[in-house]
């Protein structure tokens, strides 16, 4: 079984924690389900928020998901003028038996322009 990395990301339309939980719990399952995951297959995830969102930890949402025994860190995206606002960016490190290139990367919604060549 190979180590593999998946990347997302969504953008909140305001920051409120239950918006919060709701779409990042969204895009987790995303990532699970296109992938063919499950919780056991995931070594960690890094979850990142632009500086404009303070109403809650990102891995809160995954903790409600039923991720309970999986590392999960939560950091500060760079504060650089002009980027996206209110961005939810992962990293998660999984267990995979897929080729690199058989991956799907997922950025939700308006997140999808962050990375146009590898959103799906």
């Amino acid at each position: 079984m190979a180590v593999r990395a998946v990347r997302g990301a969504v953008q909140l339309e305001r920051d409120e924690a239950g918006h919060m939980d709701e779409q990042v719990g969204a895009l987790l399952t995303a990532v699970l389900e296109r992938n063919g995951l499950t919780p056991d297959d995931l070594i960690s995830i890094w979850f990142t928020a632009t500086p404009d969102l303070h109403s809650d930890f990102p891995a809160a949402a995954a903790r409600k998901l039923g991720i309970v025994d999986v590392p999960l860190i939560c950091a500060q995206e760079l504060d650089i003028e002009g980027a996206m606002p209110r961005v939810v960016r992962i990293l998660a490190h999984i267990e995979s038996d897929r080729p690199r290139a058989d991956i799907a990367h997922v950025y939700l919604g308006a997140a999808a322009a962050l990375r146009k060549d590898i959103a799906q």
